[in-house]
């Protein structure tokens, strides 16, 4: 079956490789099709994603979810667009400097238990200790 591109799912297409970007996170089907069910979303081929990020067809919505998770959007605006007028969620962005890898991983750190938590921690003290060593 031929999957019909719609100026939708182009303009999707264009928004999610625009928020990749943005959050540093590289647009290739094998990374997102790993990033994707560790964010809320379904098991995902490298093909359907290629069809996201081509405007061949969009995701389902606990895939459209976890897409808006991983580049730290609103689902909404990811799939539609900003709203130039109206009620705006308000949404709590990162700072301009902490990219896409970097804020999932902390997300992934949250979620671990706090023995695991307090290891990492304390290794990324010992490697901030030795930060000026060795430079």
């Amino acid at each position: 079956m031929v999957a019909a591109m719609t100026s939708e799912s182009i303009a999707f297409a264009k928004r999610l490789a625009a928020a990749l970007e943005a959050a540093g996170i590289e647009t290739s089907p094998a990374v997102l099709e790993v990033l994707v069910p560790r964010h809320g979303g379904g098991t995902v081929t490298s093909q359907a994603i290629s069809g996201w990020l081509t405007g061949k067809h969009m995701p389902k919505k606990a895939n459209m979810r976890a897409l808006a998770k991983i580049v730290g959007l609103p689902p909404h605006e990811l799939e539609y667009g900003a709203a130039s007028k109206g009620v705006r969620e308000t949404h709590t962005a990162w700072p301009d400097h902490v990219l896409g890898h970097d804020r999932l991983a902390f997300e992934e750190f949250l979620l671990l238990p706090e023995a695991q938590r307090k290891l990492v921690r304390e290794l990324i003290n010992l490697l901030a200790q030795g930060r000026g060593k060795g430079r």
